[in-house]
């Protein structure tokens, strides 16, 4: 089973500036396991006993399309609303005065407040889609225990990873600056933030989807 796990678009924007070290030739498992240690391998050994015993035989709700567009709409509203704070200039939002040389100060704080932004928004519309998903079918109420389990043991090391893009910019601006050319930074801190929006949004489009064909199914 393969995966875009280790090559999405925020890892290639951030390698042009700053190479990133990626794990070649490994298909999604073996780059699973090595975000895992072993006391998240066992919550995930009894999330997967506790999914497979879920009742199969449990009486299938009929899914309405509606509801995956529904999803689908708030899923669109929070990438609007999100994508616009992005747009926002953090330099004029900083307290700098006319004429300073830029810093990368104001970028990191802005960075930070909308990665929180982010994390609110889109946990709490993942976990309005995983519950439309539970209603749905046996089978798709596997699917969103799944989803659960992954979030609960993959949160810790995405808190970690993902803090580390601004490290990453940090050390682009500063080779942008040394070559005096940080006028072209703007563009590229919101392009990675772009990126990074998409790569959380990812699971929730999923459960989207699955809800989609489950209702085409129907």
């Amino acid at each position: 089973m393969r995966s875009s796990f280790g090559s999405s678009r925020l890892v290639r924007l951030l390698g042009e500036g700053v190479p990133v070290a990626e794990a070649p030739g490994m298909d999604f498992a073996e780059r699973l396991s090595l975000w895992l240690n072993a006391f998240d391998a066992i919550g995930l050994q009894s999330a997967h006993q506790a999914i497979r015993s879920l009742d199969a035989a449990a009486g299938t709700v009929a899914v309405r399309a509606s509801r995956s567009g529904d999803l689908a709409d708030d899923l669109q509203r929070v990438r609007s609303v999100l994508a616009k704070a992005i747009a926002q200039d953090p330099l004029a939002m900083a307290a700098t005065a006319p004429g300073d040389e830029p810093a990368y100060l104001p970028y990191q704080q802005r960075h930070l407040e909308l990665q929180r932004q982010m994390e609110q928004m889109v946990g709490a519309l993942r976990d309005h889609a995983r519950q439309a998903v539970c209603r749905a079918s046996p089978r798709l109420r596997r699917l969103a225990a799944l989803d659960a389990a992954l979030e609960q043991v993959l949160a810790r090391r995405e808190q970690e990873t993902l803090p580390a893009a601004i490290a990453l910019l940090k050390r682009r601006f500063e080779q942008l600056r040394s070559a005096g050319t940080t006028d072209a930074f703007a563009g590229e801190w919101r392009q990675a933030l772009l990126a990074e929006l998409e790569l959380r949004l990812e699971p929730v489009t999923g459960l989207i989807e699955a809800l989609r064909n489950e209702a085409r199914a129907c």
